[in-house]
């Protein structure tokens, strides 16, 4: 089993992320490729790794960012499958055991998930993902309980017809949606239905409020997944969040425009109004986003 943790300049959090690791009850090998973008490789001689384990730290080799972190602990893996964790979230012990169990029992399965507990200012939340998700519910819904800390998918399926992390997303925004685009096409995505994962969302991101990087990297998915156009109720929420962005980044005409094609497509959907809203100085942008992150939600 080979886990990549992409990291940049969180040591606490990170040794936190990687005794939760170190921690899991399953007796197979286990790697941890601890990936530093943008900073220098920290020795973590202070970890205590323990018998059947290994821990290694490697400079970022691809480009800068979570994706091409990624790609280098995928490229230096040398386990049958692959996991990911954010290096600001945690992992309850059996994680992996339950993991494994489900991926025998459903061997076409593509990616192995499991469900969430997310801590947020609001408190905590159980989020818990479906037991099987198709191309059509991703494309209805980014179902954020299937989150990227929980993944686990077969190395040689990252090797081959699912491919690497897409490094040409801008600013890596939403690149775990696009790697379950892409594999829903091909099979099964499956998850076990408890919070196995701890998600903790009461601190900032690296991608908190980094407009820019959602306008580009939705507007790339778009682009890139022509499924959208068979459903405008999930074209419609992705051109939402576009709105919102530029709502946000203060360019009212971008937002407007976004915000139309929005409402053209699904009268319900509340982020193009509360676009509208943020264009014309209504309410901030800030405000609406802490509101939902507090009840443990995403944009």
């Amino acid at each position: 089993m080979s886990v990549v943790i992409a990291t940049r300049g969180r040591p606490t959090l990170l040794r936190r992320a990687i005794a939760s690791i170190l921690a899991q009850t399953t007796k197979v090998p286990l790697e941890i490729i601890v990936v530093f973008d943008q900073v220098e490789p920290d020795p973590l001689a202070d970890v205590d790794v323990g018998d059947g384990r290994f821990l290694l730290g490697i400079r970022n080799e691809h480009s800068t960012g979570l994706a091409g972190g990624r790609n280098s602990g995928i490229g230096r893996a040398r386990f049958g499958f692959v996991a990911f964790c954010d290096d600001d979230d945690e992992w309850k012990p059996e994680k992996i055991e339950r993991q494994l169990a489900l991926a025998a029992a459903v061997p076409d399965a593509v990616v192995i998930a499991s469900g969430i507990r997310i801590e947020s200012h609001g408190g905590s939340h159980i989020r818990l993902a479906p037991e099987t998700t198709t191309l059509g519910d991703l494309l209805e819904s980014r179902i954020t309980e299937l989150h990227p800390s929980s993944f686990l998918i077969r190395r040689h399926d990252l090797e081959s017809r699912l491919g690497t992390i897409d490094e040409n997303i801008p600013g890596s925004y939403g690149e775990d949606y696009d790697l379950l685009l892409r594999a829903a096409k091909l099979g099964p995505v499956v998850a076990v239905p408890e919070p196995l994962v701890i998600v903790h969302w009461d601190r900032a991101s690296f991608f908190s409020e980094k407009w820019e990087s959602i306008v580009g990297g939705l507007s790339y998915l778009l682009e890139k997944h022509q499924e959208f156009d068979r459903t405008s109720r999930g074209k419609a929420r992705i051109q939402g969040q576009v709105a919102f962005a530029y709502a946000a980044l203060g360019q009212v005409k971008d937002a407007r425009h976004w915000a139309s094609a929005t409402l053209r497509n699904d009268r319900r959907q509340l982020r193009g109004y509360a676009a509208y809203a943020i264009a014309s100085r209504l309410l901030p942008a800030g405000l609406i986003v802490n509101a939902i992150n507090s009840r443990g939600r995403g944009l």
